[in-house]
Formats: structure tokens, sequence, C-alpha cells
């Protein structure tokens, strides 16, 4: 090692082969889910000396990305369908990225990115994160479709994952547990919880006056439970109850847990629900809304509630993998069983009669959110395993 290099260790091991800055190549089926979710780690990665790139399929996100100093790499994924060759056209796009990049390590973001990425990349010694996230429509429905995909996708990620320079990068220990239940090693697995929250951006504000009002943040899924909060909220108001709905999100037709526009547009209709589409500055959201909810089916660590929490928001939640890392019974919030509008909907009423319970919940959310799930430290937590990487492939 040089005495340059002995001086500075770090920047030793962000020095490539060929000389220049450590090349960190992501893999992500859409711009806006990286710009979404993964920019705390991509600064981050920066900021310690890599050359960050790329590659996802381009909607609206290529000046966002570029401003970032970020090179960008269009891949076209074909997305909430089986297409044996739009598939295997993103396998040869990706292998000729890593032909034209030469990536000293590939971070692949959620299950279709790390299998399609992984093969793309067999062959080559490159060392490679697997950020699996969610687990998505395949391991939330028990439809025999569903369950043939999970088998096939079960086996896929133990091959593709259980090998030398590759880990799996999990966001909550039931996506640990469930990783290991494959047959992938407990030490080639690494938690680091969420994707990071801005709490310097998204401050801690007043509870709104008026009408108590629930906010919902997040693709209009099946999977969310965005139907059962719609049938809870109408219970709610057919018991006259007095409470307001925001839905802050848009449909995801390339997901088949997705619903259809026009019913939520119908939505947006009813009495005592706003449909808002989607929304750029999620702060608004919260600044209108009392209460969050997520009555999701299963998630790796949801961003909505991270911004909610960050916001000072109580939260009403299901009691799944992910949801309860965040929204954590009898501190943060409440819990109910998943597709139970029933439960969903006593909780509800629960929170919005109590004002010092929501004071007392929304409080320890934002503690929780700066102690733990902070867009700094999560940034430096996953620098740190890509500077571990690096070195040990060096």
């Amino acid at each position: 090692m040089s005495p340059a290099a002995q001086a500075n260790p770090r920047t030793a091991l962000t020095r490539s082969t060929h000389g220049g800055p450590r090349r960190l190549l992501y893999v992500v089926t859409e711009d806006w889910f990286f710009l979404s979710h993964r920019l705390p780690m991509a600064r981050a990665a920066k900021a310690a000396g890599f050359e960050v790139h790329v590659a996802t399929n381009v909607a609206d996100g290529r000046d966002a990305i570029a401003r970032e100093g970020f090179i960008l790499h269009p891949v076209h994924f074909a997305r909430g369908r089986l297409a044996p060759l739009a598939t295997l056209a993103s396998i040869r796009a990706l292998r000729r990225v890593h032909r034209d990049v030469a990536p000293d390590l590939v971070h692949h973001v959620a299950i279709q990115a790390t299998i399609l990425g992984s093969l793309a990349a067999l062959g080559e010694p490159v060392p490679r994160v697997n950020a699996i996230t969610g687990l998505g429509y395949a391991f939330t429905s028990d439809t025999p479709k569903a369950r043939v995909v999970r088998a096939v996708i079960g086996r896929l990620l133990r091959f593709l994952i259980d090998r030398d320079r590759s880990v799996a990068l999990v966001q909550n220990p039931d996506d640990r547990a469930l990783l290991e239940r494959l047959g992938i090693r407990h030490d080639r697995i690494v938690l680091v919880p969420g994707s990071g929250v801005d709490v310097d951006r998204l401050k801690p504000m007043p509870e709104p006056s008026g009408r108590m009002t629930l906010g919902f943040v997040g693709r209009l899924l099946d999977d969310k439970g965005i139907r059962v909060l719609v049938a809870a909220h109408r219970q709610l108001r057919a018991r006259n109850v007095p409470v307001d709905l925001l839905i802050a999100g848009t449909p995801d037709p390339a997901n088949p847990a997705s619903v259809s526009q026009a019913e939520a547009a119908a939505w947006g209709r009813e009495p005592g629900i706003v449909w808002l589409g989607h929304v750029d500055d999620i702060a608004t959201v919260w600044a209108r809304a009392h209460v969050a909810v997520l009555p999701s089916r299963r998630e790796g660590l949801p961003k909505s509630l991270l911004e909610a929490a960050a916001c000072g928001r109580p939260m009403v939640a299901t009691d799944v993998p992910g949801c309860r890392e965040i929204a954590i019974a009898g501190e943060t919030g409440l819990l109910a069983p998943p597709d139970d509008p029933d439960a969903l909907a006593a909780a509800i009423e629960t929170l919005m009669r109590a004002p010092d319970l929501r004071a007392r919940f929304g409080g320890a959310a934002r503690k929780l959110a700066e102690e733990r799930f902070a867009a700094a430290a999560i940034g430096r937590a996953v620098t740190a395993l890509y500077l571990r990487l690096v070195g040990a492939a060096g």
C-alpha cells in the first residue's frame, strides 16, 4: 500500500484497479423508486468517494439523478407480467452496463432487480449487495399463481445470493428469518433498518385544527391495505364518527394487487375522503392529518410511516413485518390484524378519542425516527457495508 493510502485507508478502499474512484452500480427497476428510497445511501457512498452509477427504467427522474452527480444507464424492466423475451432483454442490457462500467460493487434494489441483476453478473467476481425489501405480491398473496412464483423466487434467491462476495440486505428481523428459512446463510444477511428519513427536512408539527383526519401515503395496492382502510372509514362514518381520510398515492398498473384508476377516483367522490394523487412534498399531507394509517400485509420498513414519525404523527398500522418496527404497539401507535376493517376501525377510533395518547405516541415516534431511522445514520451503515465488501474484494 502506498504511503498516501496508508494515511487514508478509506481513500484506498474507494480506489479502483483502473486508478479512478471505486464504481458503485445501483440496479433498480424504476427511477422514482431509486430517488425516493435510495438517495441517502447513494449520497453517503458518493461522499465516501464512490463514483455512483444507476441502471434503471427512466421515467421522470433523469434530471434529478444527474443533479446528484450520478451517472445514469437507462435499462427497461418489464414489471407485473411474465415476459420471457423482455426479461432476457433486460439481462442483456445489464450485461452491457457491466461491460461499460466495470463496477467494483453492485447494489440490487428489490427482488426483480436482484434476480435479473445477479443473472447478468454471473461469472463476474464483483461483490453484490442484494436489497430484499417488502417481498411483494408473490409473498403476500396465496393464489395458486403466487405460490408457484414464490417457490421459484425462493430457489433463485438461494442460488444467486448464497455465494461468496454476495450479501442480502434486509430491513427487519422477519425478512432475515424468512431468508434463513429459504436456505441463505445467516452470515450473508445484513440488517439495516430502512432506507432513511430526512429528520432535518421533516420536522414535528402541531396537530391540525378541525375534524379528525387520517392520512394514508403509498401506492394504491390491496397489499398496502387501502381497500381495508376505506372499508374501516365507511364503518366509522356509518356510526356517525366524524373522521376524514386523505389518500396520497396512485395506482400501480404493473402490480397485480393494484386498484384501478376508476376505483380510486370513486373513493375521492365519497363523503369524507379526499384523493390527493401523487404528492411531491409529503410534509403537506402530515400537516393536514392527525394520524398516519397503513394497514399493510407486509413491508420492508415503510417509508410513509417513517416520514409520518419524523413529523411527530401517531400511527395505526397492522401487526405485520416491517410495520411493527416503526408503529410500536403502545409506544408510537396502535396495531390491528391485517385484512380486518372492524379491528382497524376500532383502533382508529381509540386514538381519535385520546388526544393525550396521540401526543405521547407522536413524540415517541419522532424520537424513534431521530435515533434509529435518520437518513444520515442509515447512509453511514450502508456505506460501511460497501467499504467492507470492496475491501474484502481488493
